[in-house]
């Protein structure tokens, strides 16, 4: 089992098209977490909601890229994305349990795009 509090990070770094995260952790584990993902599980208030009853299904969001990444204390990163949204606290933790659990988040996220008639695209 990853101990995902102890996860540090090595290496962040944005690819040349803006769509990955590559997050590299001091323990060996690498993941490329596409910009997609992060933005549509961003951990912001407004994706998230304040329970998971709240949480909300963003579409549309296939193009989109990363154009800023901020460090929050030693603990976090602040994504901005070139749609403009930029309240998420990107945790050391979160990502690495977003590497680790990246197939069934993807999984997940297609079949609730599914459920709500909603796509990647539009």
């Amino acid at each position: 089992m990853v101990e995902h509090e102890k996860a540090w990070p090595q290496e962040l770094r944005v690819s040349t098209d803006r769509k990955t995260l590559t997050v590299r952790f001091t323990d060996g584990r690498a993941y490329g977490l596409e910009a997609e993902l992060l933005r549509v599980r961003s951990p912001s208030a407004e994706v998230q909601g304040h329970s998971p009853e709240q949480r909300v299904t963003v579409g549309g969001k296939a193009e989109v890229t990363i154009t800023k990444v901020q460090p929050v204390g030693n603990y976090a990163v602040r994504l901005t994305f070139d749609d403009g949204h930029d309240t998420g606290i990107f945790t050391w933790k979160f990502l690495s349990e977003t590497g680790a659990e990246k197939d069934v988040r993807w999984a997940e996220y297609i079949a609730e795009l599914a459920e709500k008639g909603l796509s990647r695209t539009a």
